[in-house]
């Protein structure tokens, strides 16, 4: 078999629409079940809840001074408004800033269109008090935009703020809204909280001489709700899968944890439900590798390295080494090796970067996915992997700089007088 045709032949198997807590992701992990039986290994599926919404009513129109229908969807776990919907008035914020409101106390009474949605936007809403508030996705000039229009919920930190009804449309409807010259909109939305079913799979080789220590290995295989999530991230999960099948057969001298993690796409929900259920293996776990976008035919490796100068060391002088040409950031990897990063583990995120517009979109496809790219990945990480779970002494501590701790307290939306 070519290199690499195995994770390809995987990524085909997964190309569907996976979403967190729904029967299609449950399909995917008994498909990478039976990959882990057929290597010769046993696995589990840890299950945890996930919070999701019933939608009711969705809609928004022009109400004045003209009348048009906008398709939109919602932010689930935003809340409702009053039955029969409300007219709000447009008010449109570009950075979601304190500048943007200048001579405005309240925003009662409107609804907010945000260029993007952070937390500190929507906390800065909720203060003001704002009726409701729009974002847009796409390109202003993309036809097909309404294909990635898709509901998500609002993150548990902005639920903690409390609740603002929120709405999603497209760039090119956003556009026009303001170039029309829309004031009022006619906005309705009814919604009920509720909770499913999402899952973990796993699977551990033990180690052969230092099985207390760990090595956690982490992908997730769940899917945003358009497009096939090949490259986001069946690519992640087979390369996953690759080197479970190395590592069953060439077990290392440490523990090595593999988890498969559901539900990445609504805030690494896999990854945290894992650390909350296996609080009491956390001092055992010494290293993180996680693979998050992997094989694509154009475009640079990349390697995130959450933790010190003495990581960026070790994974540079290692790709050195053996040849492996990558980019180097040195930053928190938005995706599940971040929680165990929180927790003091250095991690090491392996991926290879393309166009990122094709990310969580109806283009997120088989097409610019290689067996060569795939095989490559693997090449490198199951060297640098070994050269970890192998070593004598482990090449960085585990710990967090306090520059990297500042990284994670804001990428977690920490309060830092907490």
């Amino acid at each position: 078999m070519q290199k690499g045709q195995y994770q390809m032949s995987l990524v085909e198997r997964l190309s569907f629409v996976r979403y967190g807590g729904t029967e299609e992701e449950l399909r995917a992990a008994d498909m990478l079940r039976e990959e882990i039986k057929a290597a010769g290994g046993e696995s589990e599926i840890m299950e945890f809840t996930v919070p999701a919404s019933d939608v009711k009513v969705c809609s928004m129109r022009v109400a004045a001074p003209f009348e048009r229908e906008i398709e939109c969807v919602p932010f689930g776990l935003s809340g409702s408004l009053a039955q029969g919907g409300e007219d709000l008035r447009l008010f449109y914020a570009p950075r979601g800033v304190e500048e943007d409101y200048l001579g405005i106390d309240s925003l009662e009474g409107c609804v907010v269109m945000l260029n993007a949605l952070s937390f500190d936007a929507y906390k800065l809403l909720k203060e003001k008090h704002a009726s409701a508030f729009i974002t847009f996705s796409g390109k202003w000039y993309d036809d097909e935009a309404p294909l990635d229009l898709y509901p998500r919920n609002i993150r548990p930190k902005m639920q903690e703020v409390g609740r603002i009804p929120g709405f999603a449309i497209t760039s090119r409807d956003a556009a026009a809204l303001l170039r029309d010259g829309a004031r009022t909109l006619h906005l309705e939305l009814v919604q009920e909280d509720l909770e499913n079913t999402s899952r973990d799979v796993l699977a551990v080789v033990p180690g052969t001489e230092v099985p207390r220590e760990s090595i956690v290995l982490t992908a997730h295989y769940d899917s945003v709700p358009v497009g096939t999530g090949s490259w986001d991230n069946a690519t992640g999960a087979a390369n996953l899968m690759a080197l479970y099948r190395h590592f069953v057969k060439n077990p290392p001298r440490r523990t090595m944890r593999f988890i498969w993690c559901g539900s990445e796409e609504q805030g690494l929900l896999g990854s945290k439900a894992w650390i909350e259920k296996h609080e009491e293996l956390l001092p055992q776990i010494k290293f993180c590798f996680n693979f998050d976008m992997c094989g694509t035919v154009l475009g640079p490796n990349e390697i995130y390295v959450t933790g010190g100068d003495d990581l960026m060391d070790f994974a540079k002088q290692y790709a050195r080494e053996v040849g492996w040409s990558a980019n180097f950031v040195q930053k928190v990897h938005s995706s599940d090796s971040a929680p165990f990063a929180d927790r003091g583990v250095p991690a090491l995120g392996i991926t290879r970067r393309t166009d990122s517009a094709i990310i969580h979109t109806h283009n997120d496809l088989l097409f610019p996915l290689s067996a060569a790219s795939m095989a490559d990945i693997e090449e490198f990480s199951v060297g640098i992997i070994s050269r970890v779970a192998n070593s004598k002494f482990l090449p960085v501590p585990t710990g967090m700089p306090d520059s990297m701790r500042e990284q994670l307290d804001k990428y977690f939306q920490r309060d830092k007088q907490a």
